[in-house]
């Protein structure tokens, strides 16, 4: 046997003794990691799982209230929605109470509907997206039973620049400065939309028509 073959062996028989010494020591830490990591990764994927089939039946529950809902069985939708916005987890609590007041306002209870959108938005446990949609919508059941002074307080916020929602509530805050007989007010804000770049052609063109109605009357940017 040569020198080389002889070290190596040495090299393997060494290696060999550690590592059994290295498995009395520590197998059994060794193992019961092993059995944690398989016990967390069953642990999730359960989890997983279960919150995927939970958001399953909180849709299935939501498209069920819609669908009684489009039957016009508003207050059958309200109990069911009103029992998923207890029950529910995610988005779905917040969904769930914007179409109970969209419900209430189908049914042509203005007050209760602004009283549920007004709940919703001063909700700071809700996401502000949700929070910005129900002020929105307050804003515009507002116009129709409210001062005009009341609706700009609920739609100036929402009508700044830079704001998502600004062009519908610009539009919202035309119409009920029209309502008011303030023509000039009603101006600034169909004016603020034709001069928005960002505005969608529809509703620029709803604003052209304004202004055209308000030029007749004599009400004009140079007038």
């Amino acid at each position: 046997m040569s020198d080389d073959s002889f070290i190596r062996e040495v090299d393997e028989e060494l290696r060999q003794d550690r590592m059994r010494d290295l498995w009395k020591r520590y197998g059994s830490l060794l193992i019961g990691a092993a059995i944690l990591v398989v016990l967390a990764t069953a642990g999730w994927r359960g989890w997983q799982y279960y919150a995927e089939r939970r958001a399953a039946q909180a849709g299935d529950a939501f498209l069920a209230a819609i669908e009684l809902s489009g039957q016009g069985k508003h207050d059958e939708a309200i109990a069911a929605l009103d029992e998923l916005a207890a029950r529910a987890h995610g988005a779905y609590p917040a969904l769930a109470r914007l179409r109970v007041a969209a419900e209430l306002a189908a049914k042509g209870d203005d007050a209760a509907a602004l009283q549920a959108y007004d709940a919703i938005a001063a909700d700071t446990s809700v996401d502000e997206t949700f929070r910005s949609v129900a002020r929105l919508r307050a804003g515009l059941i507002a116009v129709g039973v409210e001062s005009y002074d009341q609706a700009r307080a609920r739609l100036e916020p929402l009508a700044a620049a830079g704001v998502y929602y600004r062009h519908v509530a610009r539009e919202a805050l035309g119409l009920a400065a029209l309502a008011a007989g303030d023509d000039r007010a009603a101006l600034g804000w169909f004016q603020a939309i034709a001069d928005d770049a960002d505005a969608g052609a529809d509703i620029r063109s709803r604003a052209a028509i304004m202004l055209d109605l308000l030029a007749g009357r004599g009400v004009s940017r140079s007038g």
